[in-house]
């Protein structure tokens, strides 16, 4: 029976980053890491083709950032946001890049590099359950088809990592009484767009569409684009025609066609967009013996692209943390372990968890208030300067910090109530020639009233979701419990110094 010092079941993003970064700890001894996937084909997957500049960050702290070459890999140097006919421009400070690519290449290509690394076996078999004594994970039972024949095996490890995505078999049966549940708002439809060229070049578009949510275009190799449309729950019975009648229009003409040919040549494939909080491991709740990474763990809704750059970041971390444990088989010591990492990685984990919901909300925005607040957000955009260096520094994983997020998000807020009653808006009917004016004295009582709803929708949106990142911890968190407490505490402080900063340079 093979006998490992690591076993890492899912061979996706972090499984091979994390076997490769295992492999070059400075230990006495290499450590003998299993790299366990179902199938070593190439996959083929609609999401996990943006990285952020601080996934390429982490991916370069791994060394593998070689892993960019022979993909056909597109340099991304930031954003487009279009709002019907307006558009405003979002590079990422300081000449940061990310990398788009097809998933499956960039996939192929990180499983080469963990196969490559001195004393990783990468072994093609399923997982199909978890090997316990007492009360301690083990290692995992596989299957794996040979022709006609099915071969089962076992192996065992000190440490069992479980990586296999968003739909993990084994979430439930580590986290135990403690296992938080996925929330699915939406699904991403995705087709590919051949040669077109999208209004800023090396940037990902964003486009935001009444009656829908946003849709994302980002090129992935040389000839292909991907487009991704947001459809909430419940799904339209004929997706096709509630696409190409309702959010196709609202495109710039100059995609029509190809989204056409793509909708005619292929099929249109989903994938859900969840939201998964991070539960605190290695508690007396959990399964000693067994960690989750990646999306088995903790999902955001993939709008902001950071699920990669989360997870190569966790894995930077995690190599660390473990390079510093002698013995791997002493759990007490990985307790102590997964306790640091889980506080040590919410800088920049929960910025990007808790601004990808919080913009997907604020851009599929689907009531008066919200409708107020992502008016206000592209406004917010328009003006540039720090408006745009620090959100776009947030999404892209170079600037963690929930502080910084605190203050751009309620800035957002109370700009957005300033730009209610200062700035022009279309009062003329549909069919007339557009005419705007700015807020007469006699409606202030009514957006007196409008503006209470939409900083208390704005608290509704961003309160709920810090609190999912805090709330989630064992009694004996106490110390990193309270630092992060106090940095929440310093964030609604934040909010208002936010009311006078916004106030100072709206006027």
């Amino acid at each position: 029976m093979p006998r490992y010092d690591v076993l890492i079941v899912g061979a996706g993003i972090a499984g091979p980053a994390l076997a490769h970064g295992l492999s070059t700890l400075p230990r006495a001894k290499k450590p003998r890491i299993a790299l366990l996937e179902r199938s070593l084909a190439e996959p083929d997957r609609i999401v996990g083709e943006l990285l952020q500049p601080g996934g390429v960050i982490a991916l370069r702290k791994l060394g593998l950032e070689s892993c960019f070459e022979g993909i056909d890999a597109i340099p991304t140097r930031g954003y487009c946001v279009l709002d019907g006919g307006k558009s405003v421009h979002i590079p990422y400070p300081g000449g940061y890049e990310g990398r788009s690519f097809h998933h499956g290449r960039f996939i192929m290509s990180l499983r080469g590099a963990a196969r490559r690394a001195e004393g990783v076996d990468l072994i093609e078999a399923t997982a199909t359950d978890l090997i316990e004594e007492a009360g301690r994970v083990v290692g995992v039972k596989t299957t794996k088809k040979t022709g006609e024949t099915e071969l089962k095996e076992e192996y065992r490890a000190d440490i069992v990592i479980i990586a296999d995505g968003c739909f993990s078999n084994f979430r439930s049966t580590v986290m135990g009484r403690a296992v938080a549940k996925p929330v699915t708002k939406s699904q991403f439809c995705g087709a590919v767009l051949e040669d077109v060229t999208l209004p800023i070049p090396n940037h990902g578009t964003v486009a935001l569409i009444k009656g829908s949510g946003p849709v994302l275009m980002y090129q992935i190799s040389k000839h292909d684009t991907r487009i991704l449309i947001d459809i909430k729950q419940p799904l339209p019975a004929d997706l096709k025609s509630h696409i190409l009648n309702r959010v196709v229009p609202q495109l710039p003409s100059s995609l029509h066609t190809a989204i056409h040919t793509a909708l005619d040549k292929d099929r249109l494939r989903r994938m859900p967009n969840s939201f998964l909080p991070p539960v605190a491991q290695g508690t007396s709740g959990t399964k000693a013996g067994a960690i989750l990474l990646g999306d088995a763990w903790n999902m955001r809704h993939p709008l902001t692209g950071g699920g990669m750059t989360v997870a190569l970041s966790d894995v930077v971390l995690l190599r660390s943390l473990l390079g510093q444990v002698d013995d791997w088989s002493n759990w007490r010591n990985i307790q102590k372990m997964l306790n640091n990492w889980h506080w040590q990685r919410k800088p920049l984990a929960s910025t990007v968890n808790i601004l990808s919901v919080a913009l997907y909300d604020l851009f599929g925005a689907d009531d008066e208030y919200l409708a107020v607040l992502r008016t206000g957000c592209f406004k917010y955009f328009e003006r540039g300067g720090e408006c745009i260096n620090g959100p776009v520094s947030l999404l892209s994983g170079i600037a963690p910090s929930p502080l910084l997020l605190a203050s751009h998000f309620f800035s957002v807020a109370f700009y957005s109530i300033w730009v209610m009653f200062m700035h022009p808006r279309l009062v003329s009917a549909p069919n007339e020639k557009p005419i705007y004016a700015v807020a007469r004295p006699t409606e202030y009582p009514m957006l007196l009233v409008k503006s209470v709803g939409a900083f208390w929708t704005a608290c509704v949106v961003f309160g709920p979701l810090l609190w999912s990142e805090l709330r989630w911890w064992s009694p004996d968190d106490s110390r990193a419990r309270n630092k992060v407490l106090f940095q929440s505490a310093l964030a609604i402080g934040v909010v208002a110094i936010s009311v006078t900063w916004t106030l100072q340079q709206a006027l």
